[in-house]
């Protein structure tokens, strides 16, 4: 057969109440296609909590942003979520936004965009989720905290909470464009 049929998650409206909607139909995806890697996206540890939870057993890493991003100096991440992250066995990332590094303080100094913000904004065409999904799925691979050579699953949001999962075919920045978005799991309808 030429063809395969999935089903795919739609959300109506992006946001963070459809987190536990979105993990445990994540959860039933990875286990009937044996997907083991879980990268998602978590800016205080609430959601890297819940799917630390749900996915116990899995390579699952909870990537935050990085220290200084909202204001110099503060790290996001709640102290009591990390360790509850951490206890539930995942593994915590903080580094530097794959997609925006220093060219956000060129943009907001000199007023113009760079590459980076370029294919960021691409990838919005889609929703802010799959921005997401590609970015973490970058810097967790460039941390070597997921295999390059099969496939995983990468949860995203937009603002607060999860409402975007794709399966990816991770790839590190230095390779960027052989990263491949295999399939979209679930994403919300309008953004």
């Amino acid at each position: 057969m030429p063809f395969i049929t999935k089903n795919t998650l739609y959300f109506k409206k992006p946001g963070p109440q459809n987190t536990d909607a979105l993990l445990n139909f994540v959860k039933e995806y990875a286990e009937k296609e044996n997907i083991r890697d879980i990268v998602v996206a978590s800016t205080t540890g609430e959601t890297g909590v819940k799917a630390a939870k749900i996915f116990s057993g899995y390579n699952v890493v909870v990537v935050t942003h990085h220290v200084g991003f909202r204001k110099p100096g503060e790290w996001e991440l709640n102290e009591n979520y990390r360790k509850e992250i951490l206890e539930s066995g995942a593994k915590i990332f903080t580094g530097t936004h794959a997609l925006s590094s220093a060219e956000r303080a060129i943009r907001k100094d000199f007023g113009t965009i760079q590459t980076l913000e370029i294919i960021a904004n691409t990838l919005r065409l889609m929703g802010e989720g799959t921005k997401v999904c590609v970015e973490i799925t970058l810097m967790a691979a460039d941390a070597g905290l997921i295999p390059v050579d099969r496939d995983i699953i990468a949860i995203g949001g937009t603002g607060k909470g999860a409402d975007t999962a794709l399966r990816i075919l991770p790839a590190n920045s230095a390779r960027f464009f052989n990263l491949r978005i295999k399939e979209v799991i679930a994403k919300p309808m309008e953004f």
